[in-house]
């Protein structure tokens, strides 16, 4: 039974379902709409698509294979029991014209630089996705993937994970993260096509798809990258909204009644609306024709579809979002469409019209390649920049452009070496890419020889973010994710991690290599107060797993930290960075950053110094000179920066017992936050020195004596120990 037909049978089951739309494109003011405007909308902006069509392949075929989707859900949740089949029964129609009919891909090659990008935004739906990379013939996602699906040690996972699925472009599941990251892919694409493109050669020329669902629309962050792609202008971003309002609590009536056209319009999308979303394949095709047309902005297709489509009694209701059907209502979904096959399998006409992927992947990969070859041969230093991005492989040397120290160098917040080192590294890293949360001039961002990257001006480096942290963190994902070479880099105060900290544990999750330029980073701050100060931050950053929490005390350290996170393209890192000034201390260096924690100054003999004073960031200048009060009393001391945690972690222990020896109890350290963790470096007979309570209104330095974070607080702590 084609689709088509095993509509009829349901129709009378179902309460609401598209098939009793009407057949043509809805007006704004019809059918369900009219349920989210108290009155029509000012003028009818929902454009008709043309009625030609994509590769149309024969619509028996089509059902047929769109059913293959279906149950491959059905059934790896069904064998799970556990997942969220309703999407995948609902979106197998666009996600089978996307991935049989309009993107561009080499399923034997996942990581081909100029394929098509896909982003399930909706991520729990992510079967919809596995099953459409098993068709399309992708090595990770076979059978037994399917049969595994969220199961120990399989490839398919109950959210889709980039780093365990190749072809899976980024790790979705917290709602609106994905939309926020196929934003920063098509940012990437429009900035490398700008930036490298040729009238004789369009070496760069990709599309981002992106499904979403009502959950990522109610999220927050979707606005705001949303809002991004309108301004800039990102043509070759296409979203599917699908619009099946029912999310997890039941109808979206009960919490989500706005008009999603009209603030897309008003973001500066361009908006298409497919009513039928569940057969009219035609219409989904025309669509995405439209979309194609309109390059001067992202589009929006609203597809309205029936989650779950073809449960005779869960379609259309919320039990059919997030678990099982159940033996009883698959066998009947089964007899409602028309599939008599047994669970998994895939029907020979089906798996022959789908192969055709692989040759002609092999031929798309191939033909670029050959483009690519004469791209080097006629533009050789383009060539050689674009390569760069596309594979990874920096130059050769570049971690000699970072400054360099001495003490005698006068001294310097670290938010303005900071700077000097971002300015450096844009010269010598082509992928370095980034921006602030409209701090610009506060966090020191700007890369001096770039312009901004603007509608009109894409292929400048530097992102105006706008107030928005959240997505600004989701979308540098997106341009990390897109090719290796990208080093994207945000901005903010360190205490407005609250705002992205989403964002950034998807980054550790996912292994996108963001730098997190953190200014503002402690009560150092001063008058602001307690609001702008950062007290709990670090620690709560340093228990993020595959994460780099590094706070630099002076300029050999920033330029340190700097060449770590630009070597960590799989791990993020966090700049924590002063605003006031600190001087340049004898014995840091670029290359004691990399230990995580190293000696600069010691005066003991046979690693049998009487007491260890540990301090981070701008307490490291406090650890040092209270060293120095301590020696002039005869005292055998070394003072040891702990720029980083997790790098400390992974030494040796050998090294370990070179700066932190296990006979030396006497430890004593220093920090400006809380003193949560501190426990495990100074030992349970230690002391740390730090703030565990929130910060003040004050001039710096007021604040720092009032919170005993001082010279003498740490010298009578280390004197309590001797």
């Amino acid at each position: 039974m084609a689709a088509s037909s095993a509509l009829s049978v349901s129709q009378s089951l179902l309460s609401r379902t598209t098939a009793q739309l009407p057949s043509e494109r809805l007006s704004l003011s019809s059918c369900r709409a009219n349920r989210r405007l108290s009155s029509p909308p000012p003028r009818a902006f929902v454009r008709a698509t043309a009625v030609d069509t994509l590769n149309k392949s024969d619509t028996a075929l089509v059902d047929k294979s769109v059913n293959a989707i279906r149950f491959l859900a059905i059934d790896a949740v069904e064998k799970a029991n556990s997942g969220h089949p309703g999407l995948p029964m609902g979106c197998a129609p666009m996600g089978h014209i996307l991935y049989d009919e309009v993107m561009r891909y080499n399923p034997k090659n996942p990581y081909w630089f100029n394929r098509d990008r896909f982003v399930l935004s909706a991520g729990h739906g992510c079967m919809l996705q596995y099953a459409l990379l098993h068709l399309a013939g992708y090595d990770s996602v076979q059978e037994e993937d399917l049969k595994s699906f969220r199961q120990w040690g399989s490839r398919t996972p109950g959210h889709p994970e980039n780093f365990e699925t190749p072809g899976v472009e980024v790790t979705t599941g917290p709602l609106g993260q994905g939309i926020a990251n196929a934003v920063g892919l098509a940012l990437a694409e429009k900035h490398l096509a700008a930036r490298f493109n040729k009238p004789d050669n369009e070496i760069v020329d990709h599309y981002t798809y992106c499904i979403l669902g009502d959950g990522c629309q109610m999220e927050g962050i979707a606005n705001e990258v949303c809002s991004l792609a309108g301004h800039w202008g990102l043509g070759k971003l296409i979203a599917f909204y699908d619009d099946n309002h029912i999310s997890i609590d039941g109808d979206t009536e009960i919490a989500f009644t706005e008009n999603v056209d009209l603030r897309f319009e008003a973001l500066g999308w361009h908006i298409i609306w497919v009513k039928n979303g569940n057969t009219a394949y035609d219409e989904i095709r025309a669509a995405i024709k439209e979309a194609k047309a309109v390059t001067d902005k992202p589009t929006l297709i609203k597809v309205t579809t029936t989650i779950g489509f073809g449960s005779p009694n869960k379609a259309n209701s919320y039990s059919v979002h997030g678990a099982a059907l159940g033996a009883k209502e698959v066998d009947a979904t089964r007899q409602n469409l028309g599939w008599p096959y047994e669970p998994f399998h895939v029907p020979e006409d089906v798996k022959k019209h789908w192969s055709r992927h692989t040759p002609e992947g092999a031929a798309l990969e191939a033909a670029w390649d050959a483009k690519f070859a004469e791209y080097q041969k006629k533009y050789a230093e383009e060539a050689a920049e674009l390569n760069s991005i596309i594979t990874g492989e920096f130059p050769a040397g570049w971690e000699k452009a970072l400054p360099t120290y001495t003490p005698e160098t006068p001294g310097d917040a670290t938010r303005n070496l900071s700077q000097a080192c971002l300015n450096a590294l844009a010269k010598v890293i082509p992928g370095l890419i980034g921006g602030s949360a409209d701090l610009a001039s506060s966090n020191m961002t700007l890369l001096k020889m770039f312009g901004d990257f603007q509608k009109n001006t894409p292929e400048e480096r530097n992102v105006r973010f706008g107030v928005r942290e959240h997505g600004m963190g989701a979308i540098c994902n997106g341009i990390a994710l897109h090719s290796p070479g990208f080093v994207p880099y945000c901005a903010t105060f360190f205490v407005f991690t609250d705002y992205m900290r989403g964002a950034m544990r998807v980054s550790a999750l996912s292994e996108a290599g963001v730098i997190y330029v953190m200014t503002h980073d402690s009560i150092g701050l001063g008058e602001d107060g307690p609001t702008h100060q950062p007290i709990e931050h670090p620690a709560s950053f340093r228990a993020m797993p595959n994460i780099l929490m590094l706070r630099p005390a002076d300029g050999n350290e920033t330029s340190g930290a700097y060449k770590i996170a630009v070597e960590n393209r799989k791990r993020p890192s966090i700049l924590a960075l002063s605003r006031q000034k600190l001087p340049n201390l004898p014995g840091t260096s670029i290359e004691g950053v990399a230990r995580g924690g190293y000696t600069i100054t010691d005066n003991s003999t046979g690693n049998k110094p009487d007491v260890i004073l540990i301090g981070t960031g701008s307490e490291l200048e406090i650890a040092a000179k209270a060293g120095d009060e301590l020696r002039k009393e005869g005292k055998a001391v070394r003072v040891v920066s702990f720029v980083s945690w997790e790098l400390f972690d992974e030494q040796s222990d050998e090294y370990k017992e070179s700066v932190l020896p296990a006979a030396v109890t006497a430890r004593v350290s220093i920090e400006a936050a809380s003193t949560f963790g501190w426990l495990k470096i100074v030992g349970s007979e230690g002391k740390a020195i730090g703030i565990d309570k929130f910060g003040a209104s004050a001039p710096a330095p007021k604040i720092y004596k009032e919170y005993g974070i001082t010279v003498e607080a740490v010298v009578d702590a280390a004197k309590s120990l001797l």
